[in-house]
């Protein structure tokens, strides 16, 4: 059950029997899931990527990274991992897709938390491998960061 027991007392209180919860429980880890294949697959191409990453030498509001790659694994509702970006690394400690290559308008923000989120409507990637490309995407850093970055591979998706 990846609901802590407050969450579980309170949709009980909402009317959910336990079957329910833990069918709510195993949806909630397919979408991380989901979320964590997408932004692996966000991070597969070639850069460069762009993100609105405050870096102590510079002062640009978007930086530009030439390479990244991206290692993330899944437990429940966790999303954790380790993002290479330009020779250096960083802990991935949640993430979520903000808005696909294909979306119009505005990005889809998906949810308050760090980790999973829905993105708005896109298509298929070229390759035809099921993936949506996503066009924004957030990660919460650990250590050296502390905070949520967005990236992208077009700097006028930031």
């Amino acid at each position: 059950m990846h609901f802590d027991p407050r969450t579980q007392r309170a949709l009980r209180e909402a009317g959910l029997d336990a079957g329910a919860i833990a069918d709510a429980s195993d949806r909630v880890a397919e979408l991380v899931a989901e979320d964590a294949d997408r932004l692996r697959a966000f991070f597969a191409a070639d850069g460069p990527y762009y993100s609105d990453m405050e870096l102590a030498h510079s002062t640009a509001e978007t930086q530009e990274h030439p390479t990244a790659d991206v290692d993330l694994f899944t437990h429940g509702s966790d999303l954790r991992g380790y993002l290479s970006l330009d020779g250096w690394g960083v802990p991935v400690e949640g993430g979520r897709v903000l808005r696909t290559a294909a979306a119009d308008g505005d990005a889809d923000e998906g949810s308050d938390g760090d980790d999973g989120g829905e993105s708005g409507e896109g298509s298929e990637d070229a390759a035809g491998d099921g993936i949506e490309r996503p066009g924004l995407v957030e990660l919460s850093l650990g250590e050296t960061i502390h905070g949520r970055v967005r990236f992208a591979r077009d700097p006028e998706e930031l």
